[in-house]
């Protein structure tokens, strides 16, 4: 009989796994819920968008497309722009945190042959999702931009994450707009959701949200190898449990006289026993059972948190 207590060991261990793996995902804080949004909003053309937000109908889509804008403005590298956001930030034990946030940017649509639709630049936030350029330094070097609070030694960066109109880019929102005028038909946030915007394709998205870290990496490792855990001390204890009334109907114990008291029955090519299988098959049976669920299991999170097939877009 199998000792009761390793069943349960491994449903903890896999419990413990579990919560581990969703902790290290909660700790991509809003980044962790943008890399969901990308991985898994449905994809529909810009007509359709433009469809959706003419009727009113309000559903959180993605939309993929050129970037296009009638009035850019150029960069240090003339590039033309059509936002951009700089931020300065300063360094707080581990973290870093914002004290000056600001932003340009002109009215610029995604376009997809023919058909546009306006991107909402007031509402991305968190949703933006570029590779951002960054410059360091000390408080000191920004002189009257940094604030009276700060030590002149504390260290701080600028973050610039700028928008191109000669980038494709992917938009996730909600397609509104008054349904009386095609021109005022845009891409917002709505529906609890953020607007979400990326120059980069889904892959590549990930990693700059991950911040270059194995954090998400370790997520899934953590969060496979606790369902595995779980399914086979299931598995397990569910053998234990019911393998030996199994065993006792399927062979039966026959008793029967012996042709002589010191005769001893049985096969005579075994020591005293019946034949019969060799080893536990029903434990086999059942572990191979649990590795073929595990591993599609394992392949349904791998897919969702790297975020799945990627369609490779042309870009010009």
């Amino acid at each position: 009989m199998i000792p009761v207590v390793i069943p349960l060991v491994l449903i903890a261990a896999g419990g413990a796994a579990v919560v581990l793996g969703a902790a290290v995902l909660r700790s991509l804080g809003a980044r962790y819920r943008v890399g969901r949004l990308i991985a898994s909003t449905p994809r529909v053309s810009v007509a359709e968008a433009r469809a959706l937000a003419a009727a009113g109908t309000r559903r959180y889509v993605r939309v993929d497309g050129r970037i296009d804008a009638e009035d850019e403005f150029e960069d240090a590298d003339h590039r033309p722009l059509v936002f951009r956001r700089t931020r300065l930030q300063a360094r707080s034990g581990r973290s870093w945190t914002d004290f000056e946030d600001s932003r340009e940017a002109v009215p610029f649509e995604v376009r997809e042959g023919l058909d546009g639709i306006a991107v909402d630049a007031d509402a991305l936030a968190d949703g933006l999702v570029v590779v951002p350029r960054e410059s360091a330094g000390a408080a000191r070097d920004l002189g009257e931009r940094a604030p009276p609070s700060l030590a002149p030694e504390t260290p701080v960066r600028a973050l610039v994450e700028q928008v191109s109109s000669v980038e494709h880019a992917i938009v996730l929102g909600v397609p509104a707009g008054d349904g009386a005028t095609s021109g005022d038909l845009r891409m917002t946030a709505g529906l609890g959701r953020p607007l979400v915007l990326t120059t980069l394709e889904p892959p590549e998205a990930m990693r700059v949200l991950a911040g270059g870290s194995g954090r998400p990496r370790l997520a899934a490792l953590a969060l496979v190898a606790g369902v595995v855990l779980i399914l086979v001390g299931v598995a397990w204890a569910v053998v234990d449990a019911l393998l030996p009334a199994v065993a006792g109907a399927l062979v039966p114990v026959a008793l029967g006289a012996s042709p002589s008291p010191g005769a001893v029955g049985g096969d005579p090519r075994s020591s005293g026993e019946g034949p019969g299988l060799v080893g536990e098959p029903g434990i086999a049976l059942l572990a191979v059972a649990a590795i073929a669920i595990a591993a599609g299991v394992a392949t349904s999170l791998y897919v969702r948190l790297t975020g799945g097939p990627s369609e490779e877009r042309p870009r010009r």
